[in-house]
C-alpha cells in the first residue's frame, strides 16, 4: 500500500504504543502523586490491549507507511512478559526500528531477556543527578544512583542508550552541566527536554521552561559542539556533537522551536485509543472496533481516515490560553 499523508502532508512514520498506564515513579510533570495517589485505579487487565491485538495493530500501521515503533506507558517494564511482544513486533515486515522509553528501575531484571527478544534501543528517563533533586523529582525517594548502575548494566547487555532530560526552572536546570559531562564521558546522547504543558495537572507554564538556547549556551560554554545532521525526516531532537569525541546532546524543542510540520508520530493507548498529536484532547477508539470483528480492510479504512482528516499543530498555536483551558490527555496514559 502507498503510506498515508494528513491534511499538512505530513506521512505516518511512527508509532507510539503504551503497554500500561501504570508506573512505580510519581514524576510532577507526568504522574504527579496528588492526583495518582495509592487508591488511585489504573485500568484492569481485561481493558489493555492484548499482546495479539497490538501485534495486529502493529501489522496495520506498517502497511500504511510506519517504519518505527516505540513501546512507552506509564513504565512498560511493569507489564507482564513483555519481551514476548518484543518477539512479535520484530517478526512484522516493514518495521526497520524498535525502541523502548522506560525510567530504568526494573532495566537489570529485564534487559537480558529484552535484548534477547531483538531490542536493540532504550531511552532512560533521567532528570538529575543529584539525589535529593532526583528523589523528589520521581517522587518516590528513589536515588539516581539505581537508575545509573542499571544504565551501566544494559550497556554492557549490548544496548544503545539515549538518556531524556526534562528541565524545569527552578527545580533542576543546575543540573544541565553535570548531566551533560557525565554521559559525555560515557558516550551515550543526552537528550533535553523542554518542559511542556502534556495534560492538565503538571502545573506548567511558560516562566517553568528553560529554553533549547538557555541550554545551548549553558552547554557551549563548557564544552564546544557543532550541529550534527539530520538522521531522518521527523527527527524531533536537535542534535549536536562534542568537538573532542563522538559523543552528543539533542534538544527537543516543542515549546520554544515547533516541530509540528514535520510530525510523523501517532500514539495507540494502552487500552486501544488512537491518538494523533501528545496534546490531543480526545482519542479514537480502536480497541472496540478490533474487538467487535472488523477485518484488516476494514480497520485500514479507518486508521486511514483518521489519519487524512489530521490536521494537529497544537505547539505551533499554543498560547498562555490554551495551555491553561484546553482539555488534554496525561501523558502517562499514551506515553509521551
Amino acid at each position: 500500500m502507498e503510506a498515508i499523508i494528513d491534511r499538512l502532508g505530513r506521512p505516518i512514520r511512527d508509532l507510539r504504543i503504551s503497554v500500561t498506564d501504570r508506573c512505580n515513579f510519581r514524576c510532577a510533570y507526568c504522574m504527579p502523586k496528588e492526583v495518582f495517589g495509592d487508591d488511585y485505579v489504573f485500568l484492569p487487565k481485561n481493558e489493555l490491549l492484548s499482546f495479539e491485538e497490538i501485534e495486529r495493530f502493529a501489522k496495520l500501521f506498517a502497511l500504511l507507511g510506519v517504519k518505527k515503533l516505540r513501546l512507552t506507558g506509564g513504565e512498560p517494564l511493569m507489564r507482564r512478559d513483555l519481551p514476548k511482544l518484543i518477539e512479535k513486533l520484530m517478526k512484522i515486515e516493514g518495521i526497520e526500528d524498535i525502541g523502548l522509553t522506560t525510567n530504568g528501575v526494573l532495566l537489570k531484571q529485564y534487559a537480558q531477556s529484552l535484548y534477547d527478544a531483538g531490542l536493540r534501543r532504550l531511552n532512560m528517563s533521567l532528570d538529575a543527578l543529584d539525589p535529593d533533586i532526583f528523589g523528589k523529582l520521581n517522587g518516590r525517594g528513589i536515588k539516581p544512583d539505581l537508575i545509573l548502575s542499571n544504565i551501566d548494566y544494559a550497556q554492557k547487555v549490548g544496548f544503545e542508550i539515549k538518556v531524556n532530560m526534562v528541565v524545569q526552572k527552578g527545580i533542576n536546570e543546575g543540573e544541565i552541566i553535570p548531566m551533560a559531562a557525565y554521559f559525555k564521558e560515557r558516550d551515550i546522547t543526552l537528550r533535553f527536554i523542554e518542559f511542556m504543558d502534556v495534560g492538565n495537572d503538571n502545573g506548567w507554564s511558560f516562566e517553568k521552561v528553560v529554553t533549547k538556547k538557555e541550554i545551548y549556551d549553558m552547554i557551549s560554554a563548557v564544552h564546544d559542539i557543532e550541529p550534527a545532521d539530520e538522521d531522518y525526516y521527523g527527527e524531533v531532537a536537535k542534535r549536536y556533537r562534542y568537538l573532542d569525541n563522538k559523543a552528543q546532546v539533542g534538544f527537543i524543542t516543542s515549546v520554544s522551536e515547533s516541530f509540528c510540520s514535520t510530525c510523523t508520530r501517532s500514539r495507540l493507548s494502552s487500552d486501544g485509543k488512537l491518538y494523533t498529536c501528545l496534546f490531543a484532547s480526545e482519542g479514537f477508539d480502536l480497541r472496540e472496533l478490533i474487538r467487535s470483528g472488523m477485518t484488516d480492510a476494514e480497520l485500514l479504512d479507518v486508521i486511514t481516515g483518521i489519519w487524512e482528516r489530521r490536521g494537529d499543530r497544537y505547539s505551533d498555536e499554543r498560547t498562555e490560553q490554551t495551555a491553561q483551558y484546553r482539555k488534554k490527555i496525561g501523558m502517562s496514559y499514551i506515553g509521551g
